[in-house]
Formats: structure tokens, C-alpha cells, sequence
């Protein structure tokens, strides 16, 4: 006999018959996210009685438990991801995950290790009637593990044993064994992650109700390997005791896993907390002021022109000011060069209906409001220039869906008040491909997809194409 191969364990895994309602699932174990896992919160009595009472409804449910090792091994082996998040019912087990759980801020799960939870299955199971197969180990495991179980509860119903090193060629007999055997709850203890791939691979097959991968546990209640003291257990270093049993094959495991471990646990809380996000705002503000404050002073040149210019024609303000819709819908106040006569927010009400474009936002190509000052600042996107000022106080950045008017955000429908989730900008996705030229839904589309997507390199690419778009002047009016 010979150990089954991980060459014929990482076959494509035939379609999962998962059968037990998800919603049930749902009301009876609270979750926690980790690790894009859903993870059991729940007491070890609670989760051994939900077990047996589901193998005993004839309900199907694939249970397997996650500990530091098994996140290591998830993040190396796609395999064994995919594996694992097949599986209905996920259970925490050590202190790595409570580790974890503590870095992330979320509810502190209980320890359901499979070592801790035997027993109780066991206890439960004899007063339910429901039988246990187990299925692992070297030759003689299984069956030792099975005797001790049958001693400590006589009305324990063990429907049958095999270890775990047996020819592939012998695979389709023993689940037909196993269909046989009557049991409630399959316990398959290969370890991570052969157990996992082994369960997937055949779990439409099996038609036990209950499946759990359960790792090494045969080996502890057969005798084979000694168990932790209690006292090193309540210390929760149990760990430390399988180290100093077996340091050549654990030694990897947890001297270079458990560094691993806190390493994935700290990026994971990082990104639970927002930390990258809290970076890249900061960054993305401090290159604001930076770019903003440099910009104002090589272009203010050109400001005193404009503003020179803009004055000579009509002797009015330069500058214009209106309010704006900014970040999660707080107003601002946007500043810009005036490039309209002083009476055009009178005249607009009067204009809407030639609007060159339908919907929300108006955009007249000929507006007669436009002074010819105003006609050549807009063609080359002068006017936008002060907003610089509103970037350095905060209310804006350079890069950003483009604020909207209070009367155009009153309008908007479905998601595309998604757009106003981000602080608005002086240039943007659409302004570089099109500018007025690209109908609102379809701006408010790329919007959304910038804040969704957005970056400091997506930021330098877009202030890059920006140049180019205001020379070329297309839908620039």
C-alpha cells in the first residue's frame, strides 16, 4: 500500500452537491470575515450539537477547520483556496486566528480545533445514534482512535475504519464502503491539504451527510503521538509542545509559518482597517498641495494675463465663484475665471432647452452668454486654472470626478450618485477623453470606475493625458 499521491489528490473537482440551505446555515453559526473567509463563532458545544444534528437529518455539509498553517497553505496552493471556500462550515482553530481576529477588530472566535471538538461530536453522536466513519492515518490509527472513542461512550456507533495510505486503484471500493456503511459523519484525516482536495474531488460522490477533514486527530486518540498537557493548552501554546515532539518535520511549520502567519495577519488587518487606503490619501493629498502650489507659481504669468484680459472687456470681476457638489455631498464653494458675462446665471434658465446635451448636466456649444475673452480661456481650459487655489485648501483635488452644480446632483438617479463618493477634481477620466462631448451617464459610469479603481499612478497617467486633451480642444466649449 502506498499513501495516495497529491499528483491524483489535484484533479478538477466534480461539481459540489452542497445540499444544506445556505440561509440555515446562516442563522445557526454567527460569522466572522477573515481572510476573505467566513469563519464560525461559536461555542464548541454549540458547534458539535449543530454537526450531529445535521448528519442526522440527512442534511450535507462539508466542514473543515482553519488554523495558521492552513492560511500559509491558501495563500501558496490555489488548489486548496478554492477547496477550502467550497466548504459550508469553516471552524477556527488556535490562537493564530484568534491573533488575527484581535489585528482585524473583530469578535474573538472561540478555539474549535478538531482535537478539542472529537470528543463532543462523539458524546453527542452516542446519545443521537448518529454513526462516525473514520477515514486516515497509518494502518491501525483509525481503528485504535475508533476504540477509544467506543470506550469512553458504549452506545457510540462506529460504522467502520480505514487508514489512509491505500492505492488510488482502491478508491472507488471504499466509497462504496463508505455509502454503505451507514454512517452520519465522515472524518477524514489526511491532513492539510490532501484531506481537503480528497473531499472536494469526491465529495458528489460520498453520500455521508457529514464530511470533515480533521488533520492528525486520529494520531492523539490512538496513542501514536502524546498530546500537550492540559496546562501548556490553557496557555494556548500547544504548539510549542508538537515542536519539541517532532522539531525535524514541525520546525518549517511553525518557526517559518507562524512569521508568515503574522505577517499575512498584519497585512490582512492593514487592509481591514483601511491603513493602505489611509496611505494613499495622504500621499494623493501631499502631492496636491505639492503639484498645486507649484503650478500657481509657474502659471501666474499667465494668471495676471487672463485676468488683465477678462477685466478689459466688460471692467468685471475676474474671478468667478459657485457653488458646487463636493466629497459625500458637502458644497463648496468653486472658484474659476469668469468667462461669462456678469447676468449669465439669469439668462439660464432661458437657455435650457437648447441644451446640446440631454440630460442632466447643460452644455451649449454657441452659449451667448460667453464673452471672447471667455471663448479662448475655455477653448484652452484657462478658466479652470483657479481651482488650483481650491485644491490647496482641500475642497478639491487634482484629479477627481468633476464637481457638480446642486441643481445637477438633485437629478441624479440610481448609482450615479456614486460619483459624488470621491472629492472632486480638476481634471478626470472623461475630461481627457472627450470632455462634453461624452453624455452624463456615460461620465458618471467612468467616474465610478475611477473611484473604484483609483491609484497614484491612475492619478500621474491622467494629469499626463490632461495636456494633450486641452490642446487637441475636443468638447472643450
Amino acid at each position: 500500500m502506498k499513501h495516495i499521491p497529491a499528483s491524483a489528490l489535484r484533479t478538477a473537482a466534480f461539481p459540489v452537491d452542497l445540499g444544506l440551505p445556505s440561509a440555515r446555515r446562516a442563522e445557526a453559526f454567527r460569522t466572522i470575515h477573515l481572510f476573505g473567509l467566513e469563519l464560525a463563532s461559536a461555542s464548541p458545544e454549540f458547534a458539535a450539537s449543530q454537526i450531529v444534528e445535521c448528519a442526522g437529518a440527512g442534511e450535507r455539509m462539508t466542514v473543515n477547520f482553519i488554523n495558521a498553517h492552513c492560511v500559509n497553505q491558501a495563500r501558496d496552493d490555489a488548489n486548496y483556496r478554492h477547496d477550502i471556500a467550497d466548504s459550508d462550515l469553516l471552524l477556527p482553530d488556535g490562537i493564530g486566528i484568534e491573533i488575527a481576529a484581535r489585528l482585524c477588530g473583530s469578535e474573538r472566535p472561540e478555539n474549535l480545533n478538531g482535537t478539542d471538538l472529537f470528543p463532543q461530536i462523539c458524546e453527542r453522536a452516542a446519545v443521537e445514534g448518529t454513526g462516525l466513519f473514520l477515514l486516515g492515518g497509518v494502518p491501525g490509527v483509525a481503528d485504535a482512535a475508533a476504540a477509544w472513542a467506543c470506550d469512553q461512550w458504549s452506545s457510540l456507533r462506529i460504522r467502520g475504519t480505514h487508514h489512509g495510505y491505500f492505492d488510488p486503484a482502491e478508491e472507488d471500493a471504499l466509497i462504496e464502503r463508505i455509502n454503505a456503511s451507514g454512517a452520519g459523519i465522515l472524518m477524514v484525516g489526511f491532513g492539510v491539504p490532501l484531506q481537503e482536495g480528497w473531499i472536494a474531488r469526491n465529495r458528489a460522490r460520498l453520500q455521508i451527510p457529514v464530511v470533515m477533514g480533521v488533520g492528525g486527530l486520529f494520531d492523539y486518540y490512538s496513542g501514536r503521538i502524546a498530546r500537550a498537557p492540559l496546562a501548556v493548552r490553557k496557555l494556548r501554546c500547544e504548539w510549542v509542545w508538537r515542536l519539541a515532539i517532532e522539531p525535524r518535520r514541525m520546525a518549517n511549520r511553525y518557526l517559518v509559518g507562524n512569521v508568515r502567519f503574522l505577517a499575512h495577519s498584519m497585512l490582512e488587518a492593514a487592509r481591514v482597517r483601511g491603513v493602505g487606503a489611509q496611505i494613499g490619501a495622504a500621499t494623493k493629498r501631499l502631492f496636491d498641495i505639492a503639484a498645486a502650489s507649484l503650478a500657481l507659481l509657474m502659471l501666474l504669468p499667465l494668471f495676471l494675463l487672463t485676468a488683465l484680459a477678462i477685466w478689459a472687456e466688460d471692467r468685471g470681476p475676474v474671478f468667478f465663484r459657485q457653488d458646487r457638489v463636493g466629497a459625500n455631498g458637502r458644497t463648496f464653494s468653486m472658484i474659476k475665471f469668469r468667462s461669462m458675462f456678469t447676468d449669465a446665471e439669469a439668462r439660464r434658465a432661458a437657455l435650457l432647452a437648447r441644451s446640446d446635451r440631454a440630460g442632466t448636466c447643460f452644455k451649449m456649444q454657441d452659449d451667448p452668454r460667453i464673452t471672447r475673452v471667455g471663448k479662448v480661456i475655455r477653448r484652452l481650459s484657462i478658466d479652470e486654472l483657479p481651482q488650483l487655489l481650491n485644491v490647496l485648501g482641500g475642497s478639491m483635488s487634482l484629479v477627481g470626478p468633476r464637481p457638480a452644480l446642486p441643481t445637477e446632483a438633485a437629478s441624479y438617479r440610481d448609482r450615479q450618485w456614486e460619483r459624488l463618493y470621491g472629492k472632486p477634481g480638476i481634471t478626470c477620466s472623461w475630461q481627457v477623453k472627450g470632455r462634453a462631448e461624452i453624455p452624463f451617464h456615460r461620465q458618471a459610469i467612468m467616474d465610478r470606475a475611477y473611484l473604484r479603481r483609483r491609484s497614484f499612478a491612475t492619478d500621474l497617467r491622467l494629469l499626463a493625458m490632461t495636456v494633450p486633451a486641452v490642446i487637441g480642444g475636443r468638447g472643450a466649449y
